[in-house]
């Protein structure tokens, strides 16, 4: 079988609702990433095989393939064919993972990888993306409500099994809020995220064009205190989650190009990193975040790996609890857990967050001089891909 390469990886700086990115289409979002993929690459782009996309809220202007709506605003020829894919938080994460099995089998030489949400265009939630909610408040059908009685499939509620489980408190929340938003204004300082991020015109979602290119993360506050993040209201009384420790709502798109052995030869490129582990596990979907933690530990075991092999660690931050008590599970050391900061700070688009810390903990991993990263995330309804890359 033959080894997944990745040969370029490329983001979109995270837009917060109705903010700098909100006045793009999410396909020509998206189309803007495809683009630049190919040009970094130096691939011809009529060598592309397929386009896999992830994006959770396919409803409005998200709907009907947006993979090919991001294809045919894009510079790829219309040969070049595209779908969809929907595993929640972690759908383009899981599109790495499609595209890496299909350039490791032989089918394809050159796949991109990639993810989209405008969660200013489509908000989260958005009715025609949901099942029809039943008489006793759930959005889950009456076989699912059997095997699971009464109970509230909410991710907010989740997170506050996992911090009572784990025994987090509000204080260590909210300190873990800090410490992200002060990673990612260090690292936007310093010019970490440069070489990542491709620049955009900032538009409005009322059409204006803000005559500047949008190249900085938007939800990072460079001010951050701990008394502001304190102060914010709990999500649930009684409960420790606040807005504050939660991931920001943000518009963004993200992508990677994933080649084999051929693939390499037709580019005469050098790669990025190669894929070195990817697997996925379904979990217990009540609690529904805690999957990370299992996930991670089965990786691991079939990776013949121990956790303190791996250099670097991108955990998604959708709430803080979840880092916090992977952390906890894994007897991992902070100092190598979203060094860039995460979520909290840099925001969450959804389908869009997979391949966007994969990006992340690609250039992580080279300018850091480190070998291994790991990347995995908490999915809706309880699931989490891992993937472990080695950088060369």
């Amino acid at each position: 079988m033959s080894e997944a390469y990745i040969v370029s990886a490329v983001r979109t700086a995270g837009g917060r609702r109705n903010g700098r990115l909100s006045g793009w289409h999410p396909a020509d979002l998206a189309g803007q990433v495809l683009d630049a993929l190919v040009e970094r690459s130096g691939a011809d782009p009529s060598m592309v095989e397929d386009v896999i996309m992830g994006c959770v809220g396919q409803a409005g202007e998200q709907s009907s393939n947006i993979a090919r709506g991001a294809v045919l605003a894009s510079k790829l020829p219309e040969s070049v064919p595209a779908t969809s894919v929907d595993r929640q938080c972690g759908s383009s994460q899981q599109a790495l993972h499609f595209a890496a099995q299909a350039v490791m089998s032989g089918t394809m030489d050159v796949v991109i990888a990639a993810g989209v949400e405008s969660m200013s265009r489509v908000p989260m939630g958005t009715p025609s993306t949901l099942p029809r909610k039943n008489g006793l408040g759930h959005y889950v059908s009456p076989q699912m409500q059997a095997r699971y009685p009464g109970v509230e499939f909410s991710q907010f509620t989740g997170a506050e099994m996992i911090a009572k489980k784990y025994k987090l408190d509000k204080t260590a929340l909210d300190a873990y809020a800090l410490r992200s938003h002060q990673l990612a204004a260090a690292a936007t300082k310093a010019g970490r995220f440069e070489q990542e991020i491709l620049p955009l015109a900032a538009r409005m979602n009322d059409g204006s064009d803000l005559g500047e290119f949008h190249t900085i993360d938007e939800g990072i506050r460079f001010d951050a205190t701990l008394e502001g993040i304190a102060s914010v209201k709990l999500i649930a009384e009684g409960g420790s989650v606040t807005a504050a420790t939660a991931s920001q709502i943000c518009d963004g798109a993200s992508g990677v190009m994933v080649v084999n052995e051929r693939g390499l030869k037709m580019l005469g490129v050098k790669p990025l990193a190669r894929i070195h582990h990817m697997s996925v596990l379904g979990h217990d979907p009540v609690v529904m975040l805690e999957a990370p933690l299992p996930a991670t530990e089965r990786a691991l075991k079939r990776a013949g790996m121990r956790i303190d092999d791996i250099d670097l660690y991108e955990v998604n931050e959708a709430f803080a609890p979840v880092p916090l008590a992977w952390l906890q599970a894994l007897g991992a050391d902070a100092d190598r857990l979203n060094v860039n900061g995460g979520a909290i700070a840099l925001g969450h688009p959804l389908g869009g967050s997979g391949t966007k810390l994969m990006t992340t903990l690609i250039h992580a991993l080279h300018q850091r001089g480190k070998r291994y990263g790991l990347q995995t995330m908490c999915e809706g309804g309880g699931m989490a891909n891992v993937t472990i890359v080695e950088r060369l």
